[in-house]
Protein backbone atom coordinates (compact mmCIF):
# COMPACT_ATOMS: atom_id res chain seq x y z
CA UNK A 1 0.00 0.00 0.00
CA UNK A 2 2.59 2.64 1.08
CA UNK A 3 4.38 1.95 -2.09
CA UNK A 4 0.99 2.38 -4.50
CA UNK A 5 0.24 5.68 -2.48
CA UNK A 6 4.15 6.96 -3.02
CA UNK A 7 3.55 5.78 -6.90
CA UNK A 8 0.24 7.72 -7.02
CA UNK A 9 1.94 10.68 -5.70
CA UNK A 10 4.93 10.82 -7.64
CA UNK A 11 2.62 10.33 -11.00
CA UNK A 12 0.42 13.47 -9.69
CA UNK A 13 3.72 15.14 -9.12
CA UNK A 14 4.99 14.54 -12.63
CA UNK A 15 1.52 15.61 -13.83
CA UNK A 16 0.94 19.09 -12.02
CA UNK A 17 4.70 20.11 -11.93
CA UNK A 18 7.00 18.41 -14.76
CA UNK A 19 8.76 19.67 -17.28
CA UNK A 20 8.83 18.57 -21.38
CA UNK A 21 12.70 18.30 -21.43
CA UNK A 22 15.17 15.36 -21.73
CA UNK A 23 18.04 14.77 -19.59
CA UNK A 24 19.95 15.03 -22.71
CA UNK A 25 18.51 17.70 -24.61
CA UNK A 26 21.22 20.05 -21.94
CA UNK A 27 23.59 19.35 -24.17
CA UNK A 28 22.46 21.63 -26.41
CA UNK A 29 22.43 24.60 -24.41
CA UNK A 30 23.34 28.38 -25.96
CA UNK A 31 23.58 31.60 -24.88
CA UNK A 32 21.25 33.82 -25.09
CA UNK A 33 23.60 36.92 -26.32
CA UNK A 34 27.17 37.99 -25.98
CA UNK A 35 26.26 40.42 -23.52
CA UNK A 36 25.58 40.43 -20.00
CA UNK A 37 21.65 40.48 -18.99
CA UNK A 38 22.53 42.52 -15.97
CA UNK A 39 25.72 44.74 -15.17
CA UNK A 40 26.60 46.46 -11.67
CA UNK A 41 25.09 50.32 -11.77
CA UNK A 42 24.93 53.53 -9.85
CA UNK A 43 27.24 54.06 -6.48
CA UNK A 44 24.82 52.32 -3.82
CA UNK A 45 23.82 48.77 -2.85
CA UNK A 46 24.76 47.07 -6.53
CA UNK A 47 27.68 49.34 -7.44
CA UNK A 48 30.27 46.56 -7.44
CA UNK A 49 28.50 43.49 -8.64
CA UNK A 50 25.35 41.89 -9.43
CA UNK A 51 25.46 37.88 -10.10
CA UNK A 52 24.12 34.83 -9.18
CA UNK A 53 20.51 35.03 -10.12
CA UNK A 54 17.74 33.04 -8.98
CA UNK A 55 14.55 33.26 -10.59
CA UNK A 56 10.79 31.78 -10.84
CA UNK A 57 7.37 32.43 -12.72
CA UNK A 58 4.18 33.92 -11.84
CA UNK A 59 1.44 35.01 -14.00
CA UNK A 60 3.61 35.02 -16.92
CA UNK A 61 6.35 37.23 -15.30
CA UNK A 62 9.80 36.42 -14.82
CA UNK A 63 11.09 37.25 -11.26
CA UNK A 64 14.71 37.62 -10.51
CA UNK A 65 16.31 37.63 -7.52
CA UNK A 66 19.63 38.36 -7.62
CA UNK A 67 23.11 38.95 -5.54
CA UNK A 68 24.58 42.13 -5.36
CA UNK A 69 27.91 43.57 -3.99
CA UNK A 70 28.60 47.35 -2.88
CA UNK A 71 31.75 48.21 -2.12
CA UNK A 72 32.27 48.39 1.70
CA UNK A 73 34.16 45.36 2.15
CA UNK A 74 37.96 45.64 3.27
CA UNK A 75 40.43 42.47 3.18
CA UNK A 76 38.43 38.93 2.76
CA UNK A 77 35.31 40.76 3.16
CA UNK A 78 34.57 41.84 -0.39
CA UNK A 79 31.12 43.96 0.35
CA UNK A 80 27.91 43.59 1.95
CA UNK A 81 25.82 41.19 0.00
CA UNK A 82 22.05 42.53 -0.72
CA UNK A 83 19.21 40.44 -2.63
CA UNK A 84 17.91 42.45 -5.65
CA UNK A 85 14.93 42.01 -7.82
CA UNK A 86 13.96 42.55 -11.51
CA UNK A 87 11.20 41.81 -13.30
CA UNK A 88 10.66 40.44 -17.16
CA UNK A 89 7.66 39.64 -19.55
CA UNK A 90 10.22 38.00 -21.54
CA UNK A 91 12.48 36.51 -19.41
CA UNK A 92 15.47 38.66 -20.86
CA UNK A 93 14.53 42.15 -21.06
CA UNK A 94 14.63 42.94 -17.33
CA UNK A 95 13.44 45.77 -15.04
CA UNK A 96 15.31 46.10 -11.74
CA UNK A 97 13.42 47.67 -8.43
CA UNK A 98 15.27 50.64 -6.90
CA UNK A 99 15.42 48.68 -3.48
CA UNK A 100 16.97 45.23 -2.49
CA UNK A 101 14.39 42.57 -2.09
CA UNK A 102 16.02 41.45 1.22
CA UNK A 103 18.82 43.53 3.10
CA UNK A 104 21.09 41.86 5.70
CA UNK A 105 19.77 42.28 9.50
CA UNK A 106 20.66 39.71 11.73
CA UNK A 107 23.93 39.06 13.31
CA UNK A 108 24.54 36.34 11.12
CA UNK A 109 24.17 38.32 8.22
CA UNK A 110 26.33 41.17 8.70
CA UNK A 111 28.76 42.90 7.54
CA UNK A 112 28.85 40.07 4.95
CA UNK A 113 25.19 40.17 4.45
CA UNK A 114 22.85 37.59 2.00
CA UNK A 115 23.71 36.23 -0.43
CA UNK A 116 23.09 33.42 -3.71
CA UNK A 117 19.68 33.30 -3.16
CA UNK A 118 17.17 30.55 -4.99
CA UNK A 119 13.91 30.42 -4.37
CA UNK A 120 10.98 27.45 -5.19
CA UNK A 121 7.21 27.35 -5.14
CA UNK A 122 5.47 24.50 -3.23
CA UNK A 123 2.06 25.06 -2.68
CA UNK A 124 0.91 28.68 -2.10
CA UNK A 125 4.58 29.50 -0.06
CA UNK A 126 7.32 30.91 -1.90
CA UNK A 127 10.71 30.05 -0.27
CA UNK A 128 14.23 31.05 -0.70
CA UNK A 129 16.99 29.81 0.61
CA UNK A 130 20.48 32.57 0.96
CA UNK A 131 23.43 32.30 2.23
CA UNK A 132 24.20 34.68 5.68
CA UNK A 133 27.29 35.50 5.94
CA UNK A 134 28.82 37.32 9.20
CA UNK A 135 32.31 37.63 7.17
CA UNK A 136 33.95 34.47 8.74
CA UNK A 137 31.33 31.90 8.39
CA UNK A 138 28.40 30.95 5.52
CA UNK A 139 25.14 29.45 7.09
CA UNK A 140 22.40 28.55 4.95
CA UNK A 141 19.16 30.37 5.49
CA UNK A 142 15.33 30.00 4.74
CA UNK A 143 13.07 33.06 4.22
CA UNK A 144 9.65 32.49 3.10
CA UNK A 145 6.32 34.70 1.40
CA UNK A 146 3.02 34.97 -0.17
CA UNK A 147 3.53 37.67 -2.89
CA UNK A 148 7.40 37.90 -3.45
CA UNK A 149 7.23 41.12 -2.14
CA UNK A 150 6.89 40.51 2.35
CA UNK A 151 9.85 38.22 3.30
CA UNK A 152 9.48 36.26 6.81
CA UNK A 153 13.50 35.16 7.46
CA UNK A 154 13.45 31.57 9.01
CA UNK A 155 16.62 31.52 10.21
CA UNK A 156 19.66 29.29 9.45
CA UNK A 157 18.73 25.69 8.65
CA UNK A 158 20.78 23.94 10.66
CA UNK A 159 21.10 24.22 14.57
CA UNK A 160 24.71 23.07 14.94
CA UNK A 161 26.03 26.42 13.64
CA UNK A 162 28.73 24.65 10.84
CA UNK A 163 29.27 26.33 7.22
CA UNK A 164 26.85 25.57 4.91
CA UNK A 165 25.47 26.68 1.41
CA UNK A 166 23.99 26.52 -1.36
CA UNK A 167 20.21 25.27 -1.25
CA UNK A 168 18.18 23.89 -4.10
CA UNK A 169 14.30 22.65 -2.63
CA UNK A 170 12.28 20.22 -4.56
CA UNK A 171 9.29 22.39 -6.18
CA UNK A 172 6.77 19.51 -4.33
CA UNK A 173 6.71 17.31 -1.13
CA UNK A 174 7.06 13.75 -1.42
CA UNK A 175 5.63 11.99 1.51
CA UNK A 176 4.78 15.01 2.57
CA UNK A 177 8.43 16.01 3.15
CA UNK A 178 10.21 18.87 1.77
CA UNK A 179 13.67 18.02 0.34
CA UNK A 180 16.36 20.26 -0.09
CA UNK A 181 20.12 19.89 -1.97
CA UNK A 182 22.91 21.20 -0.36
CA UNK A 183 26.67 21.57 0.07
CA UNK A 184 29.73 23.83 -1.46
CA UNK A 185 32.02 20.90 -1.86
CA UNK A 186 30.07 17.58 -2.13
CA UNK A 187 26.54 17.51 -2.47
CA UNK A 188 24.07 16.16 0.47
CA UNK A 189 20.36 15.62 0.86
CA UNK A 190 18.23 16.96 3.71
CA UNK A 191 14.43 16.36 4.63
CA UNK A 192 11.94 18.48 6.51
CA UNK A 193 8.59 18.70 7.28
CA UNK A 194 7.95 22.26 8.57
CA UNK A 195 11.05 24.02 6.72
CA UNK A 196 12.60 24.42 10.07
CA UNK A 197 13.78 20.87 11.28
CA UNK A 198 15.64 19.45 8.54
CA UNK A 199 17.36 15.67 9.04
CA UNK A 200 20.54 15.17 6.85
CA UNK A 201 21.11 12.06 5.21
CA UNK A 202 24.75 11.08 6.34
CA UNK A 203 26.00 10.27 2.77
CA UNK A 204 26.59 12.79 0.20
CA UNK A 205 24.14 12.44 -2.92
CA UNK A 206 26.92 13.64 -5.45
CA UNK A 207 30.64 13.89 -5.11
CA UNK A 208 33.36 15.51 -6.96
CA UNK A 209 34.94 12.85 -9.73
CA UNK A 210 38.81 12.78 -10.69
CA UNK A 211 39.93 13.86 -14.06
CA UNK A 212 36.75 15.28 -14.92
CA UNK A 213 35.16 18.78 -15.39
CA UNK A 214 33.66 18.50 -11.53
CA UNK A 215 36.93 17.35 -9.97
CA UNK A 216 37.72 19.84 -7.24
CA UNK A 217 33.73 20.64 -6.02
CA UNK A 218 30.09 20.10 -6.76
CA UNK A 219 27.30 22.13 -5.62
CA UNK A 220 23.32 22.74 -5.91
CA UNK A 221 22.16 25.13 -8.99
CA UNK A 222 19.02 26.47 -9.50
CA UNK A 223 15.72 24.26 -7.57
CA UNK A 224 15.75 21.37 -8.77
CA UNK A 225 12.83 20.40 -12.31
CA UNK A 226 10.62 17.81 -11.64
CA UNK A 227 10.53 15.83 -15.36
CA UNK A 228 8.96 13.34 -16.77
CA UNK A 229 12.61 11.47 -16.25
CA UNK A 230 13.36 12.26 -12.59
CA UNK A 231 14.47 15.12 -10.11
CA UNK A 232 16.98 17.20 -12.85
CA UNK A 233 19.43 18.81 -10.60
CA UNK A 234 21.37 21.38 -12.37
CA UNK A 235 24.39 21.81 -10.56
CA UNK A 236 27.48 23.98 -10.26
CA UNK A 237 31.49 22.48 -10.20
CA UNK A 238 35.39 23.89 -10.52
CA UNK A 239 37.97 21.53 -11.11
CA UNK A 240 41.58 22.06 -10.05
CA UNK A 241 42.52 25.19 -12.29
CA UNK A 242 39.69 26.58 -10.66
CA UNK A 243 36.95 27.16 -13.61
CA UNK A 244 33.27 26.83 -12.60
CA UNK A 245 31.42 25.01 -15.17
CA UNK A 246 27.53 23.74 -14.72
CA UNK A 247 26.83 19.96 -15.25
CA UNK A 248 23.58 18.22 -14.05
CA UNK A 249 22.09 15.08 -12.45
CA UNK A 250 19.18 13.28 -12.28
CA UNK A 251 17.67 11.93 -9.24
CA UNK A 252 14.53 9.23 -9.18
CA UNK A 253 11.37 11.05 -8.02
CA UNK A 254 10.24 8.19 -5.20
CA UNK A 255 13.61 8.37 -4.09
CA UNK A 256 15.73 11.73 -3.99
CA UNK A 257 19.22 10.02 -2.84
CA UNK A 258 18.85 7.63 -5.78
CA UNK A 259 20.98 9.03 -8.35
CA UNK A 260 19.98 7.58 -12.10
CA UNK A 261 22.41 10.08 -14.67
CA UNK A 262 24.88 12.21 -13.97
CA UNK A 263 26.45 14.95 -17.63
CA UNK A 264 30.18 13.31 -18.60
CA UNK A 265 31.12 16.96 -19.73
CA UNK A 266 30.04 19.99 -18.79
CA UNK A 267 27.00 22.00 -20.29
CA UNK A 268 28.97 25.53 -20.55
CA UNK A 269 32.30 26.90 -19.71
CA UNK A 270 33.76 30.51 -19.61
CA UNK A 271 34.35 31.73 -23.06
CA UNK A 272 33.39 35.45 -23.32
CA UNK A 273 35.39 38.31 -21.92
CA UNK A 274 32.56 39.01 -18.98
CA UNK A 275 32.67 35.02 -18.24
CA UNK A 276 36.87 35.11 -17.46
CA UNK A 277 36.97 38.32 -16.25
CA UNK A 278 35.88 40.00 -12.72
CA UNK A 279 36.23 39.28 -9.21
CA UNK A 280 36.47 35.79 -9.11
CA UNK A 281 37.60 34.70 -13.04
CA UNK A 282 36.28 31.92 -15.21
CA UNK A 283 32.72 31.56 -13.53
CA UNK A 284 29.92 30.60 -14.96
CA UNK A 285 27.41 29.70 -11.71
CA UNK A 286 23.77 28.93 -12.81
CA UNK A 287 21.05 29.55 -10.18
CA UNK A 288 18.16 29.91 -12.18
CA UNK A 289 16.11 27.92 -14.26
CA UNK A 290 12.51 29.02 -15.78
CA UNK A 291 10.22 27.31 -18.43
CA UNK A 292 9.20 30.44 -20.59
CA UNK A 293 7.38 29.64 -24.05
CA UNK A 294 9.24 26.77 -25.41
CA UNK A 295 12.49 27.67 -23.82
CA UNK A 296 14.32 26.62 -20.70
CA UNK A 297 16.40 30.02 -19.62
CA UNK A 298 18.95 29.34 -17.44
CA UNK A 299 20.24 31.90 -15.55
CA UNK A 300 23.94 32.10 -14.38
CA UNK A 301 26.32 34.62 -12.41
CA UNK A 302 30.07 35.04 -14.62
CA UNK A 303 32.91 36.02 -12.92
CA UNK A 304 31.17 36.86 -9.67
CA UNK A 305 30.29 40.70 -11.14
CA UNK A 306 27.35 39.85 -13.64
CA UNK A 307 24.62 38.19 -14.93
CA UNK A 308 23.69 36.07 -18.00
CA UNK A 309 21.18 34.00 -19.70
CA UNK A 310 21.53 30.26 -21.80
CA UNK A 311 18.76 28.68 -22.92
CA UNK A 312 17.36 25.11 -23.93
CA UNK A 313 15.11 24.49 -26.27
CA UNK A 314 12.30 22.01 -24.92
CA UNK A 315 10.16 19.49 -26.58
CA UNK A 316 6.50 19.22 -27.11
Amino acid sequence: MKFFLTLVAMLLCVAALGVSIRFDDLYRVERYSDLPLLMPQGIGWESKAVFNPTAIVVDSIVHMFYRSEDWSGVGRWNGTSRIGKATSSDGFDFTREASPAIEPTETYELPGGCEDPRIVRVDDLYIMTYTGYDGGKARLCIATSHDLATWEKLGPVFSNDTWSKSGAIVPAKINGNYYMYFGDSSIKLAYSKDLKNWTVYPRPVLEPRQDKFDSRLVEPGPAPLITEEGILLIYNSADFSTIYRPGAALFAIDNPRNLLKRTDVSLMEPELSWEKLGQVPNVIFIEGAVVVGNRLILYYGAADTYIGAAVVGLAW
